[in-house]
Parts: structure tokens; sequence; C-alpha cells
């Protein structure tokens, strides 16, 4: 609280501010909305108490002459009546709860290997057409129960290159970051091929065991990844069986139909292996339900 007698050498509310407190008083209580308070409380407000208040009245008057105190920027003054005075709380302003709330949403999805501006999709940005409305409607649906029960069945869309697929769940992962669950959204060809980093530091199973263990996991681009048996078996067969056995949702995104995903799961660097797939290829369908995602390019 700002002290109306501190404040008077450096503020100039009226020609004889520094030296007239009674018209200082005066222009205080002209103030529209310190008037209409009074006026609503006027049973309530008495003479005394609004001497006893002017400080808080001052406060607020300087407010709305726009000569915000630095402490308090991002929030407004809201007058309320205490037992024997009128005092000042304040409260966020509308940009600084916007502000906030993008700030909750971007520490609650974790991007691995994809683009930051990925933060920033919301699904009412998305342009909804014929080929996207199931997928969409899935999405709202998804969305409607896990507010309910985490316990939810994810979505693998399929579908050519460019139709919008990844842009369709970074507004998912946003949706739900929103809702103060932990989204892990992660580009698989890009963190296979970088698990090797992991060796040196011996940071591998903590990172899988991060990701295993995320509210929600998205694993973009499914399929385009080169796998080893150890990569295939130890990694992505290893945060799958987790998220199964703790029915946590997961989404994916593929150029493959789930069958032609199974195929591209038998065969490694060094062995052709359809039992390891098909057992990959159960996690994977008892996670997810495939939704076909069409329509032109969009990155042409």
């Amino acid at each position: 609280m700002r002290s109306i007698d501190k404040i008077l050498a450096k503020e100039k509310v009226g020609k004889k501010a520094q030296t007239d407190l009674v018209q200082i008083r005066e222009q205080i209580l002209a103030q529209p909305k310190i008037k209409q308070f009074i006026s609503e409380h006027q049973n309530q407000i008495t003479a005394e108490m609004i001497d006893k208040s002017m400080s808080a009245l001052f406060e607020f008057y300087l407010d709305q002459q726009n000569k915000k105190d630095p402490v308090t920027r991002g929030y407004r003054p809201k007058l309320i009546l205490n037992t024997n005075a009128i005092d000042i709380t304040y409260v966020p302003e509308d940009s600084k709860i916007e502000h906030d709330r993008e700030v909750n949403v971007k520490q609650h999805l974790r991007l691995i290997n994809l683009p930051q501006s990925l933060h920033d999709v919301r699904l009412s940005q998305i342009e909804m057409t014929k080929e996207r409305s199931q997928a969409m409607a899935e999405i709202s649906k998804f969305l409607f129960n896990y507010a309910q029960d985490i316990h939810q069945q994810g979505l693998y869309l399929s579908g050519n290159f460019g139709v919008g697929k990844t842009y369709i769940l970074a507004g998912l992962a946003n949706a739900v970051a929103a809702m103060q669950k932990y989204v892990t959204f992660l580009h698989v060809p890009t963190f296979i091929a970088g698990l090797s980093s992991h060796f040196n530091d011996n940071s591998l199973m903590a990172e899988v065991q991060r990701i295993a263990q995320s509210d929600v996991l998205i694993l973009d681009d499914i399929g385009a990844e080169n796998l080893s048996q150890w990569s295939r078996d130890e990694v992505l067969a290893v945060i799958l069986q987790s998220r199964m056995d703790n029915q946590l949702p997961t989404f994916f995104s593929s150029n493959f139909s789930l069958d032609d995903l199974e195929e591209h799961f038998k065969e490694t660097k060094n062995a052709i292996d359809p039992i390891k797939a098909a057992r990959l290829m159960e996690r994977v369908r008892t996670l997810a339900k495939e939704v076909i995602v069409s329509g032109p390019n969009r990155r042409r």
C-alpha cells in the first residue's frame, strides 16, 4: 500500500495537489468507480471509514489514472469492504491470466526433437475439413472422457505426408497440458537415431522411464525410424509395455497403416523377426484406435 503522504511529492493529482489535501480528497472521492463503490455500500460506509481508507482509495485512484505501481503490474485493483475500512485486493488482469495459462501449458508439454512452435498450436486453430472430421471427433471424445477418467485409449493417426497429423496431435497435446497433465511429444525417428548419445552418461533408462510414465505420450512419425533389434525390443517395446500395463493414453502418427507398421517392425538391421513384431503390434493396437487422415499435402 502506497502512503498518500509519500506519493504527494511525486504525483500531480491537480494543480494544488501538494498543498490542498481537501481538493485531493474531493478528486479521489469523485473518481467514478470509487464514487460508485461508496454509493453501492452507503449503508455500511461511514465518514470515519472513508478517512481511514484514504491511502487505499488514493492507490486505487492512481491506478485508474494509469499510474500503476510496477510491483502490481499484471494485476488490477478491486475495492473491497472490510469491517472498519475500505481496502484493495489485486486480481489478475485478463492478459496476465492468458500469459500464465500459456506458461503453464508449456511447462506441461515436453517436445523431444520437434519444433518449439508446436507449443502454440490450439485445436480451435485447426482447419476442419471432411478428411479430418473423424480424427477431430475422436479427439474431442477423448478429451471429454479423459477429464473424467485418465485411463483412455489413444489414437493412431495414419495417412500420407503433410496431411496434418502432427499438427492435429499438437493441438491435442496443448489441450491436455492445459488440464495440468504432463505430455511428452516425441519424434520417433530422431529419438531412435540419438539413443547412442545416452550411452556415455548412463541416462538412457531414466529417459525411457520418464517417457513411459508421462501422463500422455505422443509418438510422432513412427515407422520412419531405422530400428535395431535392441532399439525395438529394449526401448520401444519397453515404453509401450509400460504404458499398456498402466493404461496410460498413447497416441501415434504414421505414414503406415497398422498392418504396414507390423511389416516394418519385422525387419531390423540384422534380422527378420515376425514374432517380436507381432508382440510389439499387440501393444500398439491395445493402446490406440486407428483413424485415417487424408487430404492434400499441405507442406507444398
